[in-house]
């Protein structure tokens, strides 16, 4: 049976979205800051401020007198819960009901919050318990299968590689994500790195006989493997 929060336990939605975004933060080896929450969660910073201080009263995170913001191991479990039912109803999305790749993020963040332990855990068993969301993405539990992945930006011009991961933030761009989708830029291609022009940002890759333009801040959210 999944491990998860029972539901009368959980913390609230709004929480959660926070929670989850500072895993990946967390996991990422950044500081958590409260500009970053504001600017990734798209609300205000006196909203952030208020709602730091409701997560620190309950338990879920700890300040210090520096402003440093860290997820307590409660804080962390919640954080793993909700992570692991938006990326198990990603899997749901994409193989039975065949949502597009690039809108199966944003349509699980509508459902995430009310997935049950049980349905939980009959999704990790129908779906073969996914180590990766659909986007690569590591369930937690998970981070070390995608470590050896490296950001596009860190090769060079002449390699091959293959496509392993769009990271967290770059899910939240739905135009992004719908014009990776278009262009082939999806977890398991094979792509060339066909031409790099540092002075103008970009990057060029070859995939299947099309070249597909990509500047370096898009770029460095593609995790790949070397061929």
């Amino acid at each position: 049976m999944s491990q998860g929060l029972s539901t009368d336990n959980r913390p609230t939605p709004t929480i959660e979205d926070y929670l989850a975004v500072m895993y990946v933060m967390e996991r990422d080896g950044e500081e958590i800051k409260a500009a970053r929450l504001s600017e990734s969660l798209e609300v205000t910073p006196p909203t952030v401020t208020v709602t730091l201080k409701r997560m620190e009263r309950d338990g879920w995170i700890e300040l210090d007198g520096r402003k440093n913001i860290r997820l307590t191991e409660h804080g962390c479990n919640a954080a793993s819960s909700v992570i692991r039912r938006h990326m198990l109803t990603e899997w749901m999305l994409a193989r039975m009901l065949k949502v597009r790749w690039s809108d199966v993020h944003s349509e699980a963040h509508a459902i995430e919050h009310s997935i049950s332990n049980e349905i939980e855990y009959k999704m990790r068993e129908n779906f073969d318990d996914p180590q990766v969301c659909p986007h690569g993405n590591p369930l937690p539990g998970y981070e070390y299968i995608t470590a050896q992945w490296k950001p596009l930006t860190q090769f060079k011009a002449g390699e091959l590689v293959v496509i392993r991961r769009i990271h967290e933030t770059a899910e939240d761009n739905a135009d992004l994500m719908k014009f990776l989708e278009n262009n082939g830029v999806i977890p398991g291609t094979e792509a060339e790195i066909y031409e790099i022009l540092p002075f103008n940002q970009t990057m060029t890759l070859g995939l299947g006989g099309r070249k597909v333009v990509l500047g370096f801040p898009t770029a460095h959210y593609i995790y790949v493997e070397k061929v």
